[in-house]
């Protein structure tokens, strides 16, 4: 699987990019069948205290799959756009199983 990090106006992340790795690299060896990750980090203000938005896309068999998530820090928000995709990569997984 290729992963491709963007850091959207704002300064790159090591860390981030350690993170962001491990964690696809466990989903891609839970479902092989991945063949793509896009991953965008985006600053936006907000009042509300949050404005870290992760978004990431999954190349694979079928419709694209497509996360987003605003939290207060880009951790937060990585690990819930994360836990999204792993809900819409086992319905997809049970499509591809019953064909």
């Amino acid at each position: 699987m290729t992963i491709d990090i963007q850091y959207v106006q704002m300064p790159t992340s090591e860390a981030m990019d350690t993170l962001i790795t491990t964690k696809l690299n466990r989903l891609a060896n839970k479902y092989d069948w991945i063949i793509r990750a896009q991953v965008h980090f985006k600053k936006e203000n907000d009042p509300t205290g949050k404005g870290k938005i992760c978004e990431m896309e999954l190349s694979a068999p079928g419709p694209r799959l497509f996360a987003q998530s605003n939290e207060d820090d880009f951790e937060k928000a990585a690990a819930k756009t994360i836990k999204d995709l792993e809900k819409q990569l086992s319905k997809r997984k049970a499509i591809l199983n019953k064909r």
